[in-house]
C-alpha cells in the first residue's frame, strides 16, 4: 500500500510539473514572464460606475454662461430652394443624406450653416451686438512684416517676369512680321523685274511693239515725286516773271553753238587744206619742222642764259 500511495504521489507530481510548464510557455510566448522563474497574473479591473462622481466632474465642467458668451446653435438644414424649384427634392427635410456622396454632404453642411446664420443674426442685433467690421478696424497680422515683405518681392518678381517674356514673345512676333513682310516685298520686286524683263526680250524679237510695262515704272515714280514736290512751285516767282515782261529773255543761252540743219547742209566756208592739214596739187605731204638734237638743244640753252 506504501509504494502504491508514493508512485500516486509521484505521478501526480509529475503532472503538475508538466502543467506548470505548458503555463510558462504560454506565459513566455505573451511576454508574460519577468525575471525570475515565476509568471505574474494581474488580477482583472472591477468595473466601478460612479454616478455621482460622474455628475460632479460634468457640474465642474459646466459653466452657466450667457448665449452671446457660449454663441452655441442647434439647427437643422435649410431647404434647398434650387432643388424645391427645379422638381428634385427627394427629402423635403433634408435628414436622409448619404454620407458617401461628398457634393451632397457639403451643400448639407453649407445649408445647415445657413439656416445658422439667418437664427444668430437677428439675435445679436436685438442684443445690440456689431456684426460688422468697423472701417477703421485693424487686426493683427498672422506674419510679420518681413516675411510679408519677401512675399511681396517674390510676386513682383514673378511679375516683372511675366512682363519681360510678353515683350519679349511682342518683339519675336514684330520681328517675324517684319521678315515676312519683307520677302513679300523683295518676292514683289523679282516678280515684276522678271516680267519686265520678259516684255523686253518680246519686244526686241519682234512679238510685240507695245512699251505699256515702262509706264509702270513711271507712274511710281510720278507718285513718289508727287508727295516730296507737291509743296515745291513749278516755274520762276513773281519778280522774275516781272523783270522778262519787262527786259525779255536776253535771248537764248543753251545750245547757241549746236548744228541745225542749215548748217548743216551749209558747206561755202569749208577748206579741205585747213580742215585735214594737206597741201594738193604737189602729191607731196607737208614737211613738219623736226625736233633739234640734243647738243643743238643744249647749245642753244646756254645761249638764252
Amino acid at each position: 500500500m506504501d509504494e502504491y500511495e508514493g508512485e500516486s504521489d509521484s505521478g501526480s507530481e509529475a503532472e503538475n510539473s508538466e502543467l506548470t510548464d505548458r503555463e510558462l510557455q504560454e506565459a513566455f510566448t505573451k511576454g508574460l514572464l519577468k525575471p525570475g522563474l515565476n509568471a505574474v497574473l494581474e488580477a482583472k479591473k472591477k468595473a466601478k460606475n460612479d454616478v455621482e462622481g460622474l455628475k460632479q466632474c460634468l457640474a465642474d465642467f459646466r459653466k452657466d454662461l450667457n448665449w452671446v458668451e457660449r454663441l452655441d446653435m442647434t439647427n437643422e438644414a435649410a431647404p434647398d430652394l434650387v432643388a424645391k424649384a427645379e422638381g428634385r427634392l427627394n427629402d423635403p427635410d433634408g435628414k436622409e443624406v448619404d454620407a458617401e456622396d461628398d457634393f451632397n454632404r457639403e451643400m448639407f453642411f453649407y445649408r445647415q450653416a445657413q439656416a445658422t446664420v439667418l437664427e444668430a443674426l437677428p439675435r445679436l442685433h436685438k442684443l445690440k451686438i456689431p456684426t460688422k467690421r468697423p472701417e477703421d478696424y485693424f487686426a493683427e497680422m498672422a506674419k510679420s512684416d518681413q516675411h510679408m515683405q519677401k512675399v511681396r518681392e517674390k510676386l513682383l518678381t514673378k511679375q516683372t517676369a511675366m512682363e519681360r517674356s510678353e515683350k519679349a514673345k511682342q518683339l519675336r512676333a514684330l520681328r517675324k512680321y517684319g521678315k515676312k513682310v519683307q520677302t513679300e516685298v523683295l518676292q514683289k520686286r523679282q516678280k515684276e523685274k522678271k516680267a519686265m524683263l520678259m516684255e523686253i526680250k518680246k519686244y526686241q524679237k519682234g512679238f510685240s511693239d507695245k512699251l505699256d510695262f515702262l509706264e509702270g515704272d513711271q507712274t511710281t515714280q510720278k507718285k513718289k515725286g508727287n508727295s516730296a514736290a507737291s509743296h515745291i512751285k513749278k516755274g520762276p516767282n513773281a519778280k522774275r516773271r516781272y523783270k522778262n515782261q519787262k527786259f525779255g529773255f536776253g535771248g537764248k543761252k543753251k545750245g547757241s553753238k549746236w548744228n541745225t540743219k542749215e548748217s548743216y547742209d551749209d558747206v561755202s566756208g569749208f577748206r579741205a587744206s585747213v580742215a585735214h592739214a594737206k597741201h594738193f596739187g604737189k602729191g607731196k605731204k607737208a614737211k613738219h619742222q623736226k625736233r633739234p638734237g640734243k647738243n643743238v638743244r643744249r647749245k642753244m640753252k646756254n645761249k638764252s642764259r
